[in-house]
């Protein structure tokens, strides 16, 4: 499989991002992507199967793909380590790199996520947003 330098893959649209399981076995996940420093963000709910896995195990493999997750066989792969960022202040900047990096796309998800808000109102759960920061392995 080939490789690539991790903040390469910041220039995707999309990136299939595989966090593993107890077991070993590679769960990929189309998310949005952005560069912030030296590392690349991510935004997903709190409560997803992405967070729970990663913070058991940090290790994850990136590769570029499309809207549904489909990754050419000749796509290369950057491994990173991934943390979750919880704290509003510390998400602040990688929010602010996803929203230049996705504009209009990006304001519509956030209507959505009011959405959301109206839901508890209804008594639904509250579903938190983290950031999850992925830099590259030395």
């Amino acid at each position: 499989m080939p490789t690539t330098d991790l903040l390469t893959l910041g220039d995707e649209e999309f990136v299939s991002l595989t966090t593993f399981r107890r077991s070993g076995e590679g769960v990929a996940t189309p998310v949005w992507v952005a560069r912030d420093g030296d590392a690349l963000v991510v935004i997903t709910g709190d409560g997803s199967g992405k967070v729970k896995r990663l913070r058991r195990e940090p290790r994850v493999v990136l590769r570029a793909c499309d809207r549904q997750g489909r990754v050419s066989p000749d796509a290369p792969e950057a491994e990173g380590r991934g943390e979750v960022v919880h704290d509003l202040g510390s998400q602040a900047r990688p929010r602010r790199a996803l929203a230049a990096k996705y504009g209009l796309q990006w304001r519509l998800v956030g209507l959505l996520g009011a959405a959301g808000r109206v839901g508890r109102l209804l008594g639904r759960p509250a579903r938190e947003r983290v950031i999850l920061r992925i830099r590259g392995t030395v």
